[in-house]
């Protein structure tokens, strides 16, 4: 499945299918809240809050190639992701873009 940011896919004619998403909300145990916590005193990165929204957009992904994939589609165009924090320590992500198939 081809994911792309712009809405075309180069020499290819596309027929539309429809927007196709897929999204995910996701936190991290209390331990690590904590751990993190005490980061913010000292400053830098936040590694446990970056893998989690790392495997949110991954899952978001593939749960948004699956819709694609239902509807026959060869690829997704004009992927965008979102987020928003749910809760303290807990985000949601969203992946969507356009389901399209190639015109033979």
């Amino acid at each position: 499945m081809l994911i792309v940011n712009v809405d075309y896919v180069p020499g290819k004619e596309l027929e539309l299918l429809g927007i196709v998403k897929g999204s995910t909300i996701q936190t991290k145990n209390i331990g690590r809240d904590i751990t993190q916590g005490f980061k913010t005193l000292v400053g830098g990165e936040l590694s446990a809050y970056n893998e989690m929204m790392n495997e949110a957009r991954a899952l978001a992904t593939k749960r948004m190639c699956q819709e694609a994939e239902e509807l026959g589609a060869d690829a997704v165009v004009n992927v965008r992701y979102a987020s928003s924090a749910i809760m303290q320590g807990a985000a949601e992500v969203i992946a969507y873009g356009t389901a399209v198939k190639y015109k033979e």
